[in-house]
């Protein structure tokens, strides 16, 4: 009964009331709901996406300067703490529990979204430049995100010894005792609706490749009812793990690993384009080290960059309030040099490896002729329809559909379950470390978490509204995640 009194109940009840009143204009008024969210998407698009792009290379700068300035050699912890996982291990849970299944859509499909772009036609090589911008878009400055925070959220933590796990205890240094009060009551609901919105986007954008996957295995043609059960099997699947704990979460990460690292392998080994894959993947990461800092600060792309860049930086600013929480949570006894350069190494191996074998396979297919993506995608096809047709391409294809299945099911588990814990932690005034939330909260937030994706698939929302979400919810949230970097160099300056 203790920790039912604990609840804060100001920051459950205003996010269900919130969340439900959302989904039921976006189910019983989908065009008016869309054409709200095309406007403000607009206005943030033509007005600030200059601020999206700054706060990117502000996060990336912070990084390595505090990897490599003295801050760096600060250890997160006591002196006498060491690591509670083993390299390996700490490296296979960061990655299963920040990257959802949508890395695997994403890895499929995205060069063919690239490759109508204008912008990327006007290059040239357009194949090459697709593949470049993916890893553009899931690369140094999108895990600088993450690991940042995951640094000043670890420092919060171990360091300077403040329990209490939200976002509005990183800001304290800069508010003080306002964090108290009505601004530090702002910055959580912030931070718990940045997360809703994370989540909705990734459910809705990839759950369609899951649902075609296990259409085609099991022969059901009734892909959104198949959606639907599936979010309800991978919230059981996270929410049984988060109520039995990090035990669960560790080796639900290895085996969801296992299953990632089959699917690329079984790509690789056995599409037949070996080659044309590890040549893809050499001359897109040579061209995206030769022109990262253009990359990174273009803004006149004939939209491209407003469509793209400003979303992907919107979709992991969301997801920054759970996923460098739990980061920070298993890095005792690290230090902050550690944790940000083994956090890009991991991160970006993860992602990297994902993208050049899935994206290149897909383009080997279309530069051999098999399967005219592009051309599908024109006719009518979804992004998931013709994904499902390149991996059909493959020799004893059903085994590839069971691994990508059986991974993107993983993946989403590891991650709902990371954040399933973390948000938990918000609804209490007082939780230390040690603590854990009640199984009925955790519960609590598995169901909620269900409620904005369906209504985004019921309502039949494009891809352009979905991506609306995670930008208009990164606005405010970025401010919170410079206030907390900022506080962060205020407290660590004397270490």
């Amino acid at each position: 009964m203790k920790k039912y009194k604990q609840i804060d109940w100001s920051l459950v009840t205003i996010p269900i009331i919130v969340v439900f009143g959302l989904s039921f204009l976006l189910e019983h008024f989908p065009k008016n709901s869309q054409l709200i969210l095309e406007g403000i998407r607009s206005f943030l698009n033509n007005q600030l996406s200059f601020l999206y792009i700054l706060v990117g290379l502000f996060f990336f700068i912070s990084t390595l300067y505090a990897a490599f300035s003295r801050t760096g050699r600060i250890k997160l912890g006591d002196s006498t703490d060491k690591p509670e996982y083993s390299n390996l291990r700490w490296g296979v849970i960061i990655f299963t529990s920040t990257m959802s299944a949508d890395i695997i859509f994403y890895a499929l499909c995205e060069w063919l979204m690239y490759s109508s772009e204008t912008f990327i036609k006007q290059k040239g090589a357009t194949m090459e430049w697709s593949l470049t911008y993916s890893l553009f878009h899931w690369g140094p400055i999108a895990w600088s995100f993450y690991l940042m925070l995951a640094v000043a959220f670890a420092y919060m933590l171990y360091v300077t010894k403040n329990k209490r796990q939200k976002f509005s205890e990183a800001c304290r240094p800069l508010l003080g005792k306002y964090t108290d009060g009505i601004a530090g009551k702002l910055i959580d609901l912030i931070a718990i609706f940045a997360l809703i919105a994370g989540t909705a986007t990734t459910f809705s954008m990839s759950m369609p490749l899951l649902s075609q996957t296990v259409g085609v295995l099991f022969g059901i043609r009734q892909v959104k009812q198949l959606s639907i059960i599936l979010i309800c099997v991978v919230v059981s699947i996270y929410l049984i793990a988060s109520v039995i704990g990090m035990k669960a979460i560790s080796r639900l990460s290895t085996i969801c690993y296992v299953f990632f690292i089959g699917l690329l392998l079984y790509v690789l080994l056995f599409s037949g384009s070996f080659s044309y894959i590890v040549d893809a993947g050499v001359q897109a990461v040579g061209n995206l080290t030769q022109n990262f800092i253009g990359m990174a600060t273009t803004t006149h792309s004939h939209g491209f960059t407003q469509n793209w860049t400003i979303y992907y930086w919107s979709y992991w600013i969301v997801w920054c309030v759970a996923t460098p929480f739990f980061i920070g949570s298993i890095s005792r006894g690290r230090t902050i040099k550690d944790v940000v350069l083994r956090g890009y190494a991991w991160g970006l191996g993860g992602t990297f490896c994902a993208f050049v074998v899935l994206s290149s396979f897909g383009m080997s297919r279309q530069v051999q002729g098999l399967v005219n993506a592009t051309q599908l995608i024109s006719d009518g096809k979804n992004y998931a329809q013709v994904a499902i047709k390149l991996m059909e391409t493959l020799p004893q294809y059903r085994i590839a559909l069971i691994l990508l299945a059986l991974a993107m099911i993983g993946l989403y588990s590891t991650v709902f379950d990371s954040i399933t814990m973390v948000i938990s932690k918000y609804s209490y005034k007082h939780l230390s470390i040690e603590e854990e939330p009640s199984k009925t909260i955790r519960g609590f937030w598995a169901i909620v978490f269900m409620v904005l994706p369906m209504a985004l698939l019921i309502s039949n929302s494009n891809m352009y509204n979905i991506q609306s979400v995670a930008i208009i919810a990164a606005l405010p949230t970025m401010i919170v995640m410079i206030m907390i970097v900022v506080g962060f160099y205020k407290e660590s300056r004397d270490q």
